[in-house]
C-alpha cells in the first residue's frame, strides 16, 4: 500500500482514505522528502509546516 500526504496539513499515512491527524480526505501519492516530528510542542520545524501531532509529515506535496 502507497503512503499518501494529506495536503491539508501533510501528515503521511498509509491506511484509510481521510487524514488520521486533521480529518481531510483530500491526500496525494504525489509527495517526496519528509520529516518525523518526535514532540510537535518543542520543534522548530514542526512550527513551521504547522505540525500539531507526532508523525511523518510530507516536506513538498506536488499540487
Amino acid at each position: 500500500m502507497a503512503e499518501k500526504a494529506c495536503k491539508g496539513c501533510r501528515y503521511v499515512t498509509i491506511e484509510g482514505t481521510a487524514c488520521v491527524a486533521c480529518g481531510s480526505t483530500d491526500l496525494t501519492e504525489k509527495w517526496n522528502n519528509y520529516v518525523y516530528i518526535e514532540d510537535p510542542e518543542k520543534s522548530e520545524i514542526a512550527k513551521s509546516i504547522g505540525a500539531k501531532a507526532p508523525g511523518k509529515y510530507a516536506l513538498n506535496i506536488k499540487m
